[in-house]
């Protein structure tokens, strides 16, 4: 059993080590292009998609913040109600009869998710390109601009924007700040290899025949902004990341709703990998790296949650029949002998795992520091609270996603 355990120890820090260099090997070369996109050679069309279910709250500045957008090739802004029951809907067609670019629509029912709104209303697009924001996300006015030039590629499909955290409070909110800045950060690596495996819906821009081709998004997976680009790339699209165009968006606030979040993420995540498993290990970005990323990523996840329940148990027994034991036989429960200051291999390397995890986080963090307007700082407990307690919540929300998928005991 320890020797089992042992071996999982040894994947879990091979891993991610393995990623960690990786990560480093892709940004020494290309750390000086991080902030660089191409002007476009043309002005192409564009509408933008804006899906919307009872969120009159936000809606209003989410569509203010396209139309203070600076590119001139912005016809449309399709605002599309999933029949709210607030006054999202009232809301949107007062601005529509303020500005003509604004067109409301309302989705003959309820779809119940964000993929069937947002097909709804890519069916009202007629440009070259199509865009998707949610409707609680907020585009800099620089952001379409500087994302529009990667089209000039014949073979690019869509172009992603970095999204970072616009509500930031309590403790959840903050977590997810450093979170955000982190993906961010990882997925402009990712796309340097051709490796992105996910528009977020925050801000994407697609090709509009391209989109058609593959079928708009499914509707039967949870996370359609990550099977479109799956299904983009196995087609031999590539996906590319603007990261000066800069998107913010809310983060939910309570922990419950946290939860819920990354749990349906999770779970479209293994409905995506299930759709495409027959493409692992195969030839193209997908099967080559993408899929074997997401596995890999997972695995360490778990692997981790069992070490740290294996090494809490047997902690806890340890020292119970320790205890017990030196009480009947009266003598010390704890001796000099006892205390190790030289420890093994494995918990070097474990100490070497965090300190090249904290030195990424703080690379990725300096780097959103480049982009991000009202840079808010990072407090020194806030960081080792994300890296010590926020991480290890992932592998029981992947557990929990695993459960929730095979008792179907889930929705959107």
């Amino acid at each position: 059993m320890i020797q089992f355990l042992t071996g999982i120890y040894l994947f879990y820090i091979f891993a991610s080590l393995y990623l960690l260099f990786l990560y480093i090997l892709i940004y020494l070369p290309h750390r000086k292009e991080f902030f660089s996109y191409p002007q476009p050679s043309k002005e192409y069309t564009i509408d933008i998609v804006v899906p919307c279910y009872n969120e009159g709250k936000t809606i209003e500045k989410t569509i203010n913040a396209l139309l203070d957008s600076d590119y001139k090739g912005l016809r449309k802004i399709i605002v599309v109600d999933d029949c709210s029951t607030d006054d999202s809907y009232e809301i949107i067609k007062k601005l529509a009869k303020k500005n003509p670019r604004i067109i409301a629509v309302r989705t003959p029912k309820n779809t119940g998710k964000a993929s069937g709104s947002k097909n709804y209303g890519s069916k009202f697009a007629t440009s070259e390109l199509i865009g998707f924001i949610d409707s609680d996300s907020f585009s800099e006015k620089t952001a379409i601009s500087r994302m529009i030039g990667f089209f000039d590629e014949e073979k690019v499909g869509a172009v992603t924007s970095l999204v970072l955290v616009s509500n930031v409070n309590n403790l959840i909110e903050k977590f997810q700040m450093i979170e955000y800045r982190i993906i961010a950060f990882t997925r402009k690596l990712l796309g340097f290899v051709d490796a992105i495996y996910v528009t977020p819906g925050a801000l994407a821009i697609y090709k509009r025949e391209v989109f058609e081709e593959v079928g708009r998004f499914d509707e039967k997976n949870m996370t359609e902004d990550i099977e479109i680009t799956w299904n983009l790339v196995s087609r031999g699209y590539n996906i590319r990341m603007s990261s000066t165009a800069v998107v913010h968006t809310e983060v939910p606030a309570a922990l419950k709703d946290w939860f819920k979040q990354r749990v349906r993420w999770n779970i479209g995540g293994l409905e995506t990998i299930n759709k495409y498993k027959t493409a692992f290990v195969k030839k193209g970005m997908l099967g080559s790296f993408i899929l074997p990323f997401f596995v890999i990523s997972w695995l360490i996840g778990l692997s981790g949650l069992a070490i740290m329940a294996y090494q809490l148990v047997r902690t806890i027994i340890v020292k119970i029949l320790s205890i017990t034991y030196s009480i009947q036989a009266q003598t010390a429960i704890l001796r000099l002998s006892d205390i190790n200051l030289f420890p093994n291999v494995l918990v070097f390397f474990g100490i070497v795992l965090f300190i090249l995890g904290l030195l990424y986080t703080l690379v990725a963090l300096k780097y959103t520091r480049e982009t991000e307007r009202n840079f808010k700082k990072v407090g020194v407990f806030i960081l080792l609270g994300y890296l010590s307690l926020y991480l290890l919540a992932y592998p029981v929300i992947l557990i929990v996603s695993v459960y929730k998928k095979i008792t179907k005991k889930y929705s959107w």
